[in-house]
């Protein structure tokens, strides 16, 4: 189980874009975002150069990846209990 499945914002369809994950209901991976933040452009940047993300959905992005460390960050402090 990939940590994007239970994300709404985005999408894997086998055939779509070779079945990378993209922002759901476009063609635009989700890897460019990660990519273009690393390389220094920011959010707005990255949502005027790209077509099909929303501002909405790149907050759902980020938000659901703070949940999921958060988990993460709980299960191992279970586990050293």
């Amino acid at each position: 189980m990939s940590i994007w499945d239970t994300c709404a914002a985005v999408e894997r369809i086998p055939g779509k874009v070779s079945g990378a994950w993209v922002f759901s209901g476009t063609r635009l991976p989700l890897s460019h975002l990660f990519e273009n933040l690393a390389s220094g452009a920011s959010v707005e940047d990255f949502l005027d150069w790209f077509d099909g993300a929303d501002k909405d959905s790149v907050l759902t992005v980020f938000d659901h990846l703070a949940e999921v460390t958060r988990a993460e960050d709980r299960r191992a402090w279970s586990q050293r209990r």
